[in-house]
């Protein structure tokens, strides 16, 4: 990372032609991967969209669907088609209208786009059709509970379609990306900043106060703190929570935290490329006896300052879909050691990838000495967040820990993790089974017998664990106290409308 003044200072003179009071400052924890949603993968990156990247659908602060670009919409009544009735007072960033065919436009490049991440998201779509200017319909191969859920993410962001006919938009798109929302694109220097302008044309443009929003990547927490102690950041995302005590008593500060739908986890690479075949992590009882030697209480204490509860499944406590089938393991490093003799693993070498920030960096160095204990020797390597994910996609890891901001609806945080084609699915772990049950669990409306379903195919995951939790993940905020009209949602994501500096 660039020392800190010379960042700010390429901030300020990017910004040199307003006012200090119409630019907002982010600071981030990590930089975003490509801007094009369609391909996006991280909670960075939907941060940055949510200014810029208008959706189908959206949540309010309790997490209930509310209108965005549609303004309503209806199921048939068997389930299989829905309509949306679109706004008629949108135009992109471009210019160019949007409207149905501009929806469809982009709901199709989202299932057939190569490498799109929305695919598995959208698999039960099976038709888009625009019989007129304000009217989707979008048909489904069978009832597909997380549909609205998908629409109010990156599945339902709207890009204009005119950008898809460049003939290098596969890139192009990611690097300036044209869409909708309050906020313009304008530029970004890749792990330094972010810059959006105030879009004059947006239908609410007088909701958004700023003319301009920079988000600065500052991996460092204390940094990040330092900064916006000295006022060169306004809203500090994800705060160390070592130093929640110390914020609270600061009078220039806002801290303002709430409980978050995502999670912190290790994905182990069993069956992705030549590094599965020599990872000793590919044998599922070296897998379960990692496991058993991480005491998740105590990362949750030393990491979390006790914010963090400890996890063993991708629902959160809120959630209606927890079960509480699957307690947090405790270590047991006696247990360890036995499956690691059995597996012939007693002295397991594994390398941990995590991103290089202040909380992860910590830890990994708890994992590694907690595993140690049982003969595991596990190396570390501290990357960027982006550049993890992108390794780790093509199977150049042999596990790594990463995070998941959640989604509302339960499917958003197991599907396309553990499906034999999920899109997060680095790991490539294969099991029809869990298939045929996550498929089922997204045809059920039913809360009670859709959560039999999790829990079936739960039971099938903890033995198997391609995946092991750590801890569920709040959203701490730390505001200046100029800032007004600021409010954290569950999703984590900063949402600009009626904010304002005092």
């Amino acid at each position: 990372m660039k020392p800190t003044t010379l960042l700010l200072g390429g901030i300020m003179l990017g910004a040199a032609a307003l006012s200090h009071a119409q630019v907002l400052r982010i600071g981030m924890q990590d930089d975003p991967d490509t801007l094009d949603p369609h391909r996006s993968r991280t909670y960075a990156a939907r941060i940055v969209f949510t200014s810029l990247c208008d959706k189908l659908v959206d949540t309010d602060a309790k997490l209930n669907f509310v209108p965005a670009l549609a303004k309503s919409w209806s199921w048939n009544d068997d389930d299989t088609k829905l309509t949306l009735k679109l706004r008629d007072d949108v135009v992109f960033h471009d210019g160019s209208k949007f409207d149905a065919q501009a929806a469809k436009a982009n709901l199709d490049r989202a299932k057939t786009l190569p490498d799109s991440q929305r695919k598995s998201e959208l698999t039960s779509v099976t038709q888009v059709d625009a019989p007129d200017a304000t009217t989707l319909v979008i048909t489904v191969a069978q009832p597909d509970a997380p549909l609205l859920a998908q629409l109010s993410d990156r599945a339902g962001m709207m890009l204009s379609a005119k950008t898809f006919a460049d003939a290098d938009s596969g890139t192009s798109i990611g690097r300036n990306p044209v869409c909708s929302g309050p906020y313009k694109f304008v530029e970004r220097v890749q792990n330094d900043r972010i810059v959006l302008e105030k879009f004059d044309n947006y239908y609410d443009a007088d909701k958004f106060a700023f003319k301009q929003v920079v988000y600065m990547f500052i991996p460092d927490s204390t940094v990040r703190l330092s900064n916006l102690r000295s006022d060169g950041i306004d809203i500090l995302e994800r705060l160390n929570p070592t130093d929640v005590a110390d914020v609270k008593q600061d009078k220039t500060l806002n801290f303002q935290s709430v409980a978050g739908l995502g999670f912190r986890q290790l994905m182990f690479n069993t069956n992705n490329g030549e590094r599965a075949k020599t990872n000793p992590l590919s044998d599922k009882r070296v897998r379960q006896a990692f496991q058993l030697t991480i005491d998740r209480d105590a990362i949750s204490e030393v990491i979390g300052g006790g914010i963090f509860p400890p996890a063993q499944q991708p629902f959160p406590p809120a959630s209606p879909y927890h079960s509480d089938k699957f307690p947090p393991k405790k270590s047991d490093i006696a247990k360890a050691k036995a499956l690691l003799k059995e597996a012939g693993q007693e002295n397991a070498k594994v390398e941990l990838t995590f991103a290089n920030n202040t909380i992860e960096s910590s830890a990994a160095q708890m994992i590694q000495a907690m595993a140690g204990q049982a003969g595991f020797q596990v190396s570390l390597r501290p990357t960027e967040y982006a550049a993890m994910l992108s390794e780790s996609a093509q199977g150049k890891f042999q596990f790594d820990m990463r995070g998941w901001s959640g989604r509302v609806d339960p499917d958003g945080n197991i599907y396309s993790f553990v499906t034999c084609k999920g899109t997060l699915n680095d790991g490539k772990y294969c099991n029809p089974k869990v298939d045929e049950l996550l498929n089922k669990a997204r045809t059920i409306s039913d809360q009670t017998k859709r959560k039999a379903v999790y829990d079936e195919a739960q039971t099938i995951l903890q033995d198997e664990l391609p995946s092991m939790y750590l801890y569920y993940q709040p959203w701490p905020f730390v505001t200046s106290s100029k800032v007004k009209g600021f409010v954290p949602y569950p999703d984590g994501m900063i949402r600009l409308r009626g904010v304002s500096f005092n």
